[in-house]
């Protein structure tokens, strides 16, 4: 329990909460940008109704999980949070979820290589999944 605070702790420290534009060039950097047919503007569409482009958001979830970090990945599927059961396919702790965006980036990767691709994430379903996104990612010269 004293490891997990501590993870915790440093995952608060290390918290970043990107504008837009930010955010975007941070995608496009990581190749995001078209990846597994995706756009960026989906991709920040996802995070800006998930997290609000906040590093450390967590979310309470179905089954008594949690969602961790900009994307809001959950701990009964994707990562290990010492306190919910998981299958933790992107074999990664949630705390470093919350530190690393580099690490929630290849984490969202896998996910969406699943046949469900962004449908795993209710939020891009009920937020951005078929509307117009051409305004995202105006002013960011991305």
């Amino acid at each position: 329990m004293k490891h997990l605070l501590l993870l915790l702790l440093v995952a608060v420290a290390n918290a970043k909460v990107f504008d837009r534009c930010e955010w975007a060039r941070t995608l496009k950097s990581h190749g995001m940008d078209g990846y597994r047919g995706v756009s960026l503007a989906d991709w920040v569409c996802l995070t800006e109704h998930s997290s609000g482009f906040n590093t450390n958001a967590t979310s309470p979830a179905k089954l008594n999980s949690i969602d961790y970090g900009i994307f809001q990945i959950n701990s009964a599927a994707w990562c290990t949070d010492g306190r919910t059961e998981s299958v933790n396919g992107c074999g990664i702790s949630c705390s470093d979820l919350m530190a690393d965006v580099g690490d929630s980036i290849c984490c969202a990767k896998r996910i969406v290589r699943d046949p469900q691709g962004l449908d795993a994430w209710y939020r891009w379903i009920s937020n951005c999944k078929g509307r117009d996104l051409s305004g995202t990612l105006t002013g960011c010269g991305v």
